[in-house]
């Protein structure tokens, strides 16, 4: 299944995302009630034999809830794979993963989409709103599709937070993009899952309105204690984040606490020298 067909799966799911607040910094060592995210032993082949690649090589890692993780490497690091294992997208070859406690590594495809359209909350590069719908139904679509009453009080709310509290019966098409993606932020937050994914989510805008967006997710976890996990190749929107995770050859090559930009892009540098240069997809 290619990274589109899962992304569009997620769009489907609809997934919002917010924990309640708690302590920030962990180095693998929460306690169990406070753990967001557990990868153990996670490993992702694709393919057989000599052509077999190896996309995710053994990952551990605990992220805490309320906390905002950056996830960076060079083309071909294994980060998207990572994002999608870690939310439940795509299934690890070997390993376990736990999100909120829950594991879901061998959860049926019926309980694992129900899982995504509750508990987890997704923002991607390209929106994904439905232009048919108004910006109000695009935020309330993921209680639609678990089967819950829409409160249309909570997108209110959410949408006030995110500076859109006067669009809600606009149509996406009405609105410019960093607008866009801040319903997508709205869409995730408003049934406070227990964490948000990101995946590239200023790839397609501006440095200022990427600014104000990066703003938003940092504010979600410090006032609504949302936790997110972001994958981004930018050293600025990094910075935005407790702690970046740096991606090489399917495994963390290494991690920063709260890096500048020049610090971040200094560790990629590092990264994307000839030894990387042909990691695995």
């Amino acid at each position: 299944m290619g990274l589109r067909r899962k992304k569009n799966r997620a769009a489907q799911d609809a997934v919002p995302t917010l924990g309640t607040p708690h302590g920030h910094e962990s180095h693998g060592h929460a306690p169990q009630g406070d753990r967001a995210v557990e990868l153990h032993g996670v490993r992702r082949q694709y393919g057989r034999g000599s052509g077999a690649v190896h996309a995710l090589a053994g990952i551990d890692l605990t992220l805490p809830r309320g906390s905002f993780t950056a996830v960076m490497g060079p083309s071909g690091s294994g980060k998207s794979t990572f994002l999608q294992c870690a939310a439940g997208l795509d299934r690890p070859t070997s390993g376990t993963v736990r999100l909120g406690g829950t594991d879901i590594t061998s959860m049926g495809e019926n309980k694992l989409t129900a899982l995504r359209r509750t508990r987890l909350g997704f923002v991607f590069q390209s929106f994904n709103l439905l232009p048919s719908l108004t910006v109000e139904q695009n935020v309330l679509l993921p209680m639609r599709l678990a089967g819950r009453r829409p409160d249309r009080r909570a997108a209110a709310e959410m949408l006030a937070r995110v500076g859109l509290a006067d669009k809600g019966r606009r149509r996406p098409g009405q609105l410019s993009g960093g607008q866009q993606q801040r319903v997508a932020i709205a869409r995730a937050l408003v049934t406070q899952p227990d964490v948000v994914f990101a995946d590239e989510p200023t790839g397609a805008l501006d440095t200022t309105t990427a600014a104000e967006i990066l703003g938003l997710l940092r504010s979600a976890v410090d006032s609504l204690g949302a936790t997110v996990v972001m994958v981004t190749h930018d050293p600025t929107a990094a910075t935005y984040a407790d702690r970046v995770l740096f991606l090489a050859d399917g495994t963390i090559a290494d991690r920063l606490e709260r890096g500048s930009a020049a610090q971040i892009a200094t560790r990629m540098t590092t990264l994307t020298r000839p030894a990387y240069a042909t990691a695995a997809a």
